[in-house]
């Protein structure tokens, strides 16, 4: 495990791959952590990439170095931590792959700073244009059950009571019947110790549908995304079939919010955590859209 320090965070991370290899952000979603990975890295250092996980804020070794920082999770603060942990880690240009709010935050990311990323592949999760929620439709608000639990005083402290227990019920329900082992889930939930996941997971999904405290200092990013509809960095999407919590159908007709090249992929019967559920699926699709480019156009260090 390594760290670097950010205006905010020491983040903590894993890498791979040869040291001159084309680099890539993985950015993990919730409730998951840098293990989801594991099942990938593999093949891309095989095709000759160097690869960067860090754990979010909130989650595994990641540590806020402030304690009166706001706990922000949203997809704005979370894509501004990719970004300088890019640059502290030297790195201009380099392609994103993100699963859940590790998607979410890549497509802030694109938005943000379309000009450093070479191409961003989401797993999962679609795009939100404007960073807008809005309120879905009865079958899928029946689904979010869980983001409805949080936004009440009474559901917050029975997460709190057993927050391991509620990251367990989400692995239980969003994807087919026996798809993890133990162990796995065991690996994952030793990132959800952190002593600022609760208030991480809390802020996460609250924000979006009450007035909830948001750091003050992505403001300027947050208007920026808020006037974003389009995105015109190269995208794959990767969708399980049998996703119990995004469903493929919400995924569905979003090629007109991409200027640049668009690519989806459902894999039949695998639910939300396709890189655990179909690593070979994943990883050829991921290399196959990755090799698209040109290596002259996916490396670019900063001098620092």
């Amino acid at each position: 495990m390594l760290t670097v320090q950010t205006a905010l965070l020491d983040i903590a991370y894993l890498s791979g791959g040869p040291e001159n290899g084309a680099p890539l952000l993985l950015l993990h979603g919730w409730p998951d952590d840098v293990s989801g990975w594991a099942t990938v890295t593999p093949a891309l250092e095989a095709a000759g990439y160097r690869w960067f996980a860090p754990w979010l804020r909130g989650f595994g070794p990641t540590r806020f170095r402030l304690p009166d920082t706001i706990r922000d999770a949203s997809s704005v603060a979370i894509a501004q931590d990719a970004l300088d942990f890019a640059d502290a880690l030297g790195l201009d240009r380099f392609a994103v792959l993100g699963h859940d709010w590790g998607g979410r935050a890549a497509y802030a990311m694109a938005a943000l700073s379309p000009e450093r990323l070479m191409a961003i592949a989401v797993l999962a999760i679609g795009y939100t244009p404007h960073g807008r929620y809005e309120v879905p439709s009865f079958a899928q608000c029946r689904r979010w059950w869980y983001q409805w639990l949080m936004t009440s005083e009474a559901g917050a402290a029975t997460v709190s009571a057993d927050p391991i227990g509620f990251a367990r019920a989400q692995w239980e329900s969003w994807s087919p019947p026996g798809w993890y082992a133990e162990d796995s889930f065991s690996m994952a939930a030793e990132s959800f110790r952190n002593p600022d996941w609760l208030a991480i997971t809390l802020h996460g999904y609250r924000h979006r549908w009450q007035s909830e405290a948001l750091d003050p200092r992505y403001a300027e990013q947050r208007m920026r995304i808020g006037a974003t509809e389009r995105l015109s960095v190269p995208m794959l999407m990767i969708q399980g079939g049998d996703d119990r919590c995004d469903p493929p159908e919400e995924s569905e007709g979003q090629e007109r919010f991409f200027t640049a090249s668009y690519e989806r992929l459902v894999i039949d019967n695998i639910g939300h955590f396709p890189a655990r559920e179909a690593a070979q699926q994943v990883g050829d699709a991921i290399l196959r859209f990755l090799t698209g480019f040109p290596a002259e156009q996916q490396s670019s260090v900063l001098t620092v």
